[in-house]
């Protein structure tokens, strides 16, 4: 059974597939491809059938990381055949929760960031789909590096690759748990 990730922005030329492309090679170091399958879109479709930003290829390609995409909408319906949906901010994560036809649905949204650092009760082996600090207090957007120059695009680099290892962990941890 393949587990099933999607990274979301606002356009998804920037963030979500710097995040995409990101886990993948995780994944890939991970040996865990032929498992788990990650994909992005946008909340809207302004830049629908577009690559990434120059800017986002720019800065994937000086990291050694592939950046192939074409842009898209994130579609309700697709919440049936997802795992997990990320969210790059919490403007995303209201949209996406609200986009969900159940709540179960709705539970399967998360913020990247609140992968990035342990909450007092949240361990780095605790399930994909439960992570505490989603909370509303704490600060874990990924900024949206678009309207700014080349430094954005690092430090939105950064903040992925500071969340993705322990987005992995816990993606791991639940295909484990279903294999078993």
């Amino acid at each position: 059974m393949t587990y099933r990730v999607c990274f979301v922005c606002t356009g998804n030329i920037c963030r979500s597939p710097m995040a995409e492309s990101v886990f993948r090679a995780r994944v890939t170091e991970a040996g865990l491809d032929d498992r788990v399958e990650a994909e992005s879109a946008g909340t809207g479709g302004w830049h629908e059938g577009d690559g990434a930003d120059p800017r986002t290829v720019r800065v994937l390609a000086e990291h050694g990381y592939d950046s192939d995409h074409t842009a898209r909408r994130f579609q309700a319906s697709w919440f049936a055949r997802l795992d997990l949906v990320i969210a790059l901010d919490s403007g995303h994560l209201k949209t996406l929760r609200r986009l969900a036809p159940t709540e179960q649905d709705a539970r399967k949204v998360r913020l990247l960031r609140s992968y990035a650092r342990p909450s007092p009760d949240h361990h780095p082996s605790t399930s994909a789909s439960h992570t505490p600090s989603d909370s509303a207090g704490d600060d874990l957007d990924v900024p949206d590096p678009y309207y700014g120059g080349l430094d954005g695009f690092e430090e939105c680099l950064e903040m992925v690759e500071a969340a993705s290892e322990r987005l992995l962990a816990a993606v791991r941890d639940e295909v484990e748990g279903t294999a078993a």
